[in-house]
């Protein structure tokens, strides 16, 4: 990495650190009103994030789809399977800690209340084209379509919307990423959730942070094992999208840090990065299930006295793992889109909802920066099982004839 790169991310590591001791001190010590203006500046900041991300989706998607030409289902296929592994996988060995860890933590029942955020001042919505998922399967079949059809004039113009996101990103998003993340650590400063209902739930917590990276190390050696290239000079780009996803809880607003950190990558190519980072943006989530799986078998613990069955947690892990692919890439996504199977495969009861909600909420910006680290590991496979010999480098060429 040349010296002017590495200032930038230092730069932005720098920047996002300020943002997040601002925000909490701005939460401890803040009024109603300056509170009423955080909220509202996260809130409009917060909506044109979003806006633009099925947008980002369709620019780097379906013209990386578009360069791979005959390998594009094989690596969606691959993509789609890696991440469902990934996160079933990290659902499994939750669930092993859990029986192993679970009975014997002394864990507290209560949780003090929080205080209630003040209302947005102003509301400026921005609602996206469409939703993330919307945004991939159209990007998919925009991809795929387009080399069917060699339809070379369009194929130029997706290269050129790619160039136009690329500059949306980094002159739009990324600079005001550390504004959004201050106002996001000022509300949970000033709710509570920093201060008092943290502590209570130290304990898993801290161990579901201790599996992440232990989840982490084991896609890491994977993907080194499969493209036999050192994975550090992959994950050592990754803090600043980890700390983003600290800071937003979400890994599609996470997705513009997430592509520049993993293009600084010696040994993934461009079309991998902007094939697989979206991709796994999108339904990559092993770091949001290991965490809901352990938490939920916490709470049926504390709730029902028991832990669910190996038996009803295969059902619920094998389900979850399906469920997380269709998970929207915000914040809260993955429990959003699993409550159907916590009521009828765990039996939870409004209660037992309302506290994995909860629980889940304090440390869901950890949980989204797993997932968004892993989105790195799971490009080295790919790059391993398509970029071996370099073969994919030479696709910017579009070569023409081919078909999927």
């Amino acid at each position: 990495m040349s010296s002017e790169s590495r200032l930038k991310e230092f730069g932005l590591i720098f920047k996002l650190l300020v943002g997040i001791a601002a925000g909490v001190v701005i939460g401890l010590f803040a009024n109603d009103a300056v509170m009423e203006v955080m909220v509202t500046v996260k809130y409009v900041i917060g909506q044109l994030i979003y806006y633009t991300v099925p947008l980002v989706v369709i620019g780097f998607i379906a013209p990386a789809i578009t360069r791979l030409g005959h390998n594009a289902h094989k690596m969606l296929g691959a993509g789609v399977g890696l991440a469902y592994l990934s996160a079933a996988g990290a659902a499994t060995m939750a669930t092993i800690a859990g029986y192993a860890i679970i009975p014997h933590l002394s864990i507290a029942t209560q949780m003090e209340g929080l205080q209630e955020l003040p209302k947005v001042v102003f509301q400026l919505n921005i609602p996206p084209i469409m939703s993330v998922m919307t945004a991939l399967v159209t990007a998919i079949i925009i991809g795929i379509a387009t080399i069917w059809t060699q339809a070379k004039n369009f194929e130029n113009m997706l290269g050129e919307f790619e160039s136009i996101m690329m500059q949306v990103v980094n002159r739009i998003i990324i600079p005001i990423l550390p504004v959004f993340i201050a106002a996001t650590f000022a509300g949970l400063a000033y709710e509570g959730s920093l201060t008092h209902q943290l502590p209570v739930f130290l304990e898993v917590i801290v161990i579901v942070l201790i599996g992440h990276f232990i989840w982490l190390t084991v896609l890491y050696t994977i993907a080194a094992v499969i493209s036999k290239k050192n994975p550090m000079e992959v994950a050592k780009h990754y803090f600043p999208a980890y700390l983003t996803a600290v800071g937003t809880m979400s890994s599609a607003a996470t997705l513009p840090v997430s592509l520049e950190c993993a293009g600084k990558s010696e040994v993934l190519c461009k079309d991998t990065v902007e094939f697989m980072v979206p991709l796994g943006a999108t339904i990559h989530l092993c770091g949001s299930v290991l965490t809901e799986t352990f938490f939920a078998m916490t709470i049926s613990m504390m709730l029902y006295g028991h832990m669910p069955t190996v038996g009803t947690m295969a059902l619920f892990v094998g389900l979850f793992g399906i469920f997380a692919i269709g998970a929207p890439g915000v914040p809260g996504g993955t429990v959003m889109a699993s409550l159907g199977i916590v009521v009828g495969v765990l039996g939870f009861d409004p209660a037992g909802v309302a506290l994995l909600l909860a629980v889940f909420a304090l440390q869901d910006s950890f949980g989204t920066a797993c997932n968004v680290t892993g989105d790195g590991a799971l490009a080295l496979m790919l790059e391993g099982i398509f970029n071996r010999h370099g073969e994919l480098d030479k696709l910017h060429l579009s070569p023409e004839g081919q078909d999927i």
